[in-house]
């Protein structure tokens, strides 16, 4: 069952409240970390719930559920950016490329071509991120980090796509402190591609979409500007 308004809106001060400490302590300012409504597998009330609250994106899994759910919100909520998040095959490119208004989950240059004879088509620039398997979780997608300086040099030859930055998701283990390890690790890792990246090629790569509800502050702590949050915001799926 979803929850009422008021109280999405008080967990979603609770994250805000957690991302300015962790801010804080990193010497950031917390207007430069965005949080990502996670919606996938709730209804389309729990976007119209994000765009009320004054978040300006949400993120989902699958194409076949944006396509269903995004002509479902409300006419207020059409602000709303609504970004991929789930990992995408090929065959679905034009799909996403049409319900999408940013792809983070492109992790190799045939998808590239891909998205962007769809956006060619489409008559539209899209704006995307390459996701990084940057703590080498052989359970996750993501181009290693030896393949990124060549994705992202791809990347930048396409006309109708736009490279904002980088995702990446850090594994799990078997403790939280093992766990806490491998984020600061594949952050720390995300952090160094994007700034050896950005100063050799000339181009900012502003984004690093990296961190979740139990991971933000050292995401954070790392130079993330996207946090993509799920849990904490609506609850237990």
């Amino acid at each position: 069952m979803m929850i009422s308004y008021e109280e999405f809106a008080d967990r979603a001060n609770a994250i805000r409240s957690q991302i300015a400490a962790a801010c804080a302590t990193a010497g950031r300012d917390s207007r430069e970390v965005e949080v990502l409504a996670v919606t996938k597998t709730h209804p389309a009330l729990a976007a119209d719930y994000a765009a009320r609250y004054g978040l300006r994106g949400v993120g989902e899994n699958r194409v076949q559920e944006t396509q269903d759910k995004r002509p479902q919100t409300a006419p207020t909520s059409a602000a709303l950016r609504w970004e991929l998040i789930g990992h995408l095959q090929s065959n679905k490119a034009r799909l996403a490329a049409q319900h999408f208004d940013r792809i983070q989950s492109v992790d190799s240059e045939k998808l590239l071509n891909h998205l962007d004879r769809a956006a060619a088509e489409l008559g539209k620039i899209l704006p995307v991120l390459l996701q990084i398997n940057a703590g080498d979780d052989p359970a996750k997608f993501g181009a290693d980090l030896a393949e990124a300086p060549r994705l992202v040099a791809a990347a930048l030859t396409k006309k109708n796509l736009r490279v904002d930055g980088f995702m990446t998701i850090a594994p799990l283990g078997t403790t939280p402190e093992e766990t806490a390890a491998h984020a600061q690790r594949t952050f720390a890792n995300l952090r160094h591609l994007r700034d050896d990246l950005a100063a050799r090629l000339g181009t900012p790569l502003r984004e690093l979409s990296m961190g979740m509800t139990g991971d933000l502050a050292l995401a954070v702590a790392a130079g993330s500007t996207m946090v993509r949050v799920g849990t904490a915001l609506y609850g237990a799926r």
